[in-house]
């Protein structure tokens, strides 16, 4: 690269055609007639959990956070009661009184008047519980006392648990003797009014004494008036224990609320509901009293492990048909959806997400980028848990069950608190994006009232997207770029052609440390998924650039074949995988039999050993082997990637430059979504494997958007695109006459950077405004004083410059290393917003002689916070958890360095190439 003062005369051995397109990229799709971005919803449109603490809102408070959101581009809201502010308990309204009622019929009616729309959530803080559960309808777990009784030994006592906690909600279920063989007898009968009065005569034994217990679990940051324990979620008659106060409410209050929203499986400890041991026996067709001592045995034996397997799948059954289910039908039935996040479950996580009107996964923590000039500084992340796979689970759910949305819980500590910058959100929502979700939901903003100092009220997990937060000064920018790659995700249908069977049973026939609760969690995918058959397959297949969703036994049921395709309430497919495994219903083989020899293409990694469960396991076992030793459609496949192409799916080869990408279609044609997570700018035509007459490429970052340069090779099309890295393009295939050609922008090898005396004013933040500077040499300007070094706001940059050419027509500003975002004008012209990697953008031309820049920068309130805890002035003033840092310690900024701020790079203009559409 050519380095040339601004001052200096074009350098004339640089020759190139100039070819005059517009004024500059920004206002390119302006002259568009046809424009190709589907029309932009509150559904569209990012929308954020709102955190109302100690639920101490008022009218005007609400009115002023709604427009603020409104205005920032966030499409709704879901309403969240959390643990309340030190000092503003007389503000507090009880959950579910007509107060609270009130006001949330108040903020249902801004929202509307807004165009934006309310979710809620059935509790306050997590998971639900509150003072309407008795202990009757409570959480409940099993609670097993063993006493080992020799030949000739007798027992003649009271019963009760051993652990004195357990007493006062402990009831007596069952006493079971078994001796040395096995042999099993029920000695309940013989217990009168607690006590037991018993002799082994014959051989020793062991007893199993049984009570159903109380987990003890409370509300986990409860609001108040929401206090209280956690429901039972495997008794349908818990749940409509539970709903009552709710059914009161919304027969005059909440009439608009959009969905219903229930947060992660946190119910902890909780393997057993009253009549568990009477569904168990309906559900597995066997009593489970005679083989209770097997489900404890500590030598990991099969036998064991069969009844553990039918143990949690009962488990599953129950939250699934108990809880699930009836929660998605009542709310329904009151006009409202359902949003579920099912992961942390004892569940078949396919079917959990399946039962809700939204599935919704979620992120935790920071993921690494190879992108260049991607910070992710050790001190401040904490290791993020955005595995692709687990993400799918939820996108798949919907996509087999015909749910339009599958929402996302994002950006939960993505960084300690007030370090997070937008450059460093946009990845992590990309990777959301990509995996199938199109329904971000922020996490989060904090009611604050105009009252509270600043930072205001903040939840201890959250980034907290408000205008407390300085980062709300562009975050318009990264919510545009959200709404529009929602607004294209949303449309048409999910395009993954390759089913993958989900092999739970291989999970749940795991010894697993002897637990019979056991928690599908994202914070332990090495558990349960990770180094599985199912997760490499999975992994191999993406790689390959195949696109797929996940099945599970349940839903391989309902599948039917049409035209040697596998269709689902959701939608077709054209192939299934099987991965290796071991254990698989037998109803499960015999339908994959079935559909294969109905003509679809179903195709075995392996074939299952054994039917899971103990229930006449031998005899299922028999039946089984038979299956897989006489039928021909078992058989084993010996190229995986060959049988797939021969059922016509294509691999999309593009993802071999490194391109990750998502596929849905639109009738007959298709929309890519590709992102450019690599380290180098990708410029090349690349291959996609539909046919068609035209491309249109659209820019999410700008929405700009024009006509692709296609070739034709054989049964795919090659499509010339230019994405740097950290950028993201939309492809959309099919007839595009009326549309102008794109743009392709070559930086020439020559660049001018912008120097000179440069007025750095400090527009607005805090503590206090720095006086004014001068800047000749960049870098962070909390070198400048001691105010500076303290402030979180935003500054501008100010200088007055030569055009260093006129006969270029497309310039493009390199920022560099920014600290955090920016907002660009040229000769007092708004041009754009620059908020992430590569920190670049076309600004158009410039005027013949002196032209004016202006560089609005905004850090974060890392450094403002900082000063704050220097100072001794205290803001952590809040209930229950009060302020932890990212690893769930004492909150220290007084520990921190000064956070880099401003322009750390001296700006530098580019010209650019336009290449010839030809």
């Amino acid at each position: 690269m050519i380095k040339a003062p601004l001052s200096a005369s074009f350098v004339q051995s640089i020759v190139f055609a100039v070819v005059v397109l517009c004024s500059h990229h920004a206002s390119f799709a302006q002259y568009q007639t046809d424009d190709p971005w589907p029309q932009t919803t509150n559904i569209t449109k990012p929308w954020t959990r709102w955190w109302w603490m100690g639920n101490a809102v008022d009218g005007a408070g609400i009115e002023k956070a709604l427009v603020s959101m409104g205005k920032a581009g966030l499409g709704g809201v879901e309403i969240q009661p959390i643990y309340g502010v030190k000092g503003e308990e007389a503000n507090y309204l009880d959950y579910l009184s007509e107060e609270w009622l009130l006001a949330l019929d108040k903020t249902i009616a801004l929202a509307d008047s807004l165009g934006m729309q309310v979710d809620m959530t059935l509790g306050t803080g997590w998971p639900y519980g509150g003072p309407q559960v008795t202990q009757e309808y409570a959480a409940t777990k099993l609670v097993v006392d063993t006493l080992r009784l020799e030949k000739g030994t007798k027992i003649e006592r009271r019963l009760h648990p051993s652990n004195k906690k357990d007493r006062p909600q402990a009831e007596l279920k069952y006493v079971l003797a078994y001796d040395a063989s096995g042999t099993f007898k029920n000695l309940t009968p013989l217990v009168e009014n607690s006590f037991l009065k018993w002799k082994a005569k014959k051989s020793d034994h062991t007893l199993y004494i049984l009570y159903i217990g109380k987990t003890g679990q409370q509300v986990k940051r409860a609001a108040p008036g929401g206090q209280g324990p956690t429901v039972d979620h495997y008794s349908k008659e818990a749940f409509d224990n539970y709903v009552k106060p709710f059914d009161q409410a919304f027969e005059s209050h909440g009439q608009k609320i959009r969905s219903i929203f229930n947060d992660s499986y946190e119910v902890y400890h909780t393997d057993l509901t009253p009549d568990f041991f009477e569904a168990f026996e309906k559900l597995r067709g066997y009593d489970l009293a005679p083989y209770v001592h097997l489900l404890f045995d500590k030598d990991k034996n099969p036998k064991g492990n069969r009844i553990r397997s039918d143990y949690r799948e009962t488990l599953s059954d129950l939250l699934l048909t108990q809880f699930d289910e009836p929660w998605t039908a009542w709310a329904n039935n009151k006009g409202f959806k359902t949003r579920l996040q099912a992961h942390g479950s004892p569940g078949n996580l396919i079917d959990m997400y399946a039962s809700a009107d939204i599935p919704e996964c979620e992120t935790f923590g920071s993921m690494p980028y190879d992108i260049k000039g991607f910070r992710r500084e050790h001190e401040d992340i904490r290791q993020g848990d955005a595995d692709p796979v687990m993400l799918k689970f939820s996108s798949s759910a919907a996509h087999i069950s015909g749910k339009p949305l599958t929402s996302s819980e994002t950006f939960t500590w993505l960084r300690d608190h007030f370090k997070t910058a937008l450059s460093q959100c946009k990845p992590e929502a990309e990777d959301l994006l990509l995996n199938g979700v199109n329904h971000i939901f922020l996490h989060g903003s904090t009611y604050s009232p105009a009252h509270a100092e600043w930072p205001g009220w903040k939840f201890y997990a959250s980034v907290n997207f408000n205008a407390n937060n300085t980062i709300w000064e562009d975050a318009p920018a990264l919510f545009s770029y959200i709404t529009r790659c929602q607004s294209m995700l949303q449309t048409g249908q999910p395009d993954n052609e390759t089913l993958i069977y989900w092999p739970i049973y291989d999970v749940w026939d795991d010894y697993l440390k002897g637990t019979l609760f056991f928690q599908f969690k994202i914070h332990s995918l090495d558990e349960w998924l990770l180094n599985t058959p199912f997760y490499r397959t999975t992994q191999k297949l993406m790689s390959q650039g195949i696109s797929t969703d996940f099945i599970s036994d349940r839903f391989i049921e309902k599948a039917e074949v049409v035209d040697n395709k596998i269709v689902l309430p959701g939608g077709s497919y054209k192939s299934l995988v099987v991965p290796k495994c071991d254990n698989m219903p037998l109803s499960t083989l015999k339908k994959l039999i079935a559909l294969k020899q109905e003509g679809a293409s179903v195709i075995f990694e392996g074939l299952p050993k054994s039917v899971p469960g103990f229930y006449r396991y031998k005899t299922r076992n028999e039946e089984l082997t038979k299956l897989v030793s006489n039928i021909p459609e078992t058989k084993e496949t010996q190229n995986l990637l060959h049988d797939l192409q021969d059922a016509d799916v294509q691999a999309e080869t593009l993802v071999e430059t490194g391109l990750k990408f998502i596929r849905r279609r639109i009738g007959k044609e298709k929309i890519y979504y590709l992102v450019n997570h690599t380290a180098k700018h990708i410029d090349s035509y690349i291959p996609i494997t539909h046919t068609t007459e035209g491309v249109t490429l659209l820019d999410p970052l700008d929405g700009n958007y024009g006509k692709a340069k296609i070739k034709r090779e054989s049964n795919r099309t090659m499509v010339k695109v230019s994405i740097p890295s950290g950028g993201a393009l939309f492809l959309k295939t099919g007839a595009n006459e009326g549309l102008q050609d794109w743009p392709y922008f070559r930086p020439m090898d020559i660049e001018y950077p912008i120097e000179g005396d440069w007025k750095l004013s400090f527009l607005k933040g805090g503590p206090k405004l720095p006086e004014a500077a001068t800047v000749r040499q960049f870098g962070s300007w909390t070198a400048l004083s001691e105010a500076a070094e303290y402030f979180s706001g935003t500054g501008s940059y100010e200088i007055t410059f030569d055009n260093p050419s006129e006969e270029i027509t497309n310039w493009q500003l390199q920022l560099g290393d920014v600290r955090e975002s920016a907002k660009i004008f040229v000769n007092e012209k708004y041009i754009g917003t620059v908020w992430s990697a590569p920190f670049n953008l076309n600004i158009g031309s410039l005027k013949k002689g002196k032209n004016k820049l202006r560089i609005e920068v905004t850090n974060l309130p890392a450094n403002r916070i900082r000063a704050k805890e220097l100072r001794g002035e205290e803001w952590k003033i809040f209930h229950e958890i009060n302020m932890v840092n990212k690893d769930y310690e004492k909150f220290d900024a007084t520990k921190w360095r000064p956070m880099p701020s401003g322009l750390l790079q001296t700006p530098t203009l580019v010209p650019l190439k336009l290449e010839q559409n030809n």
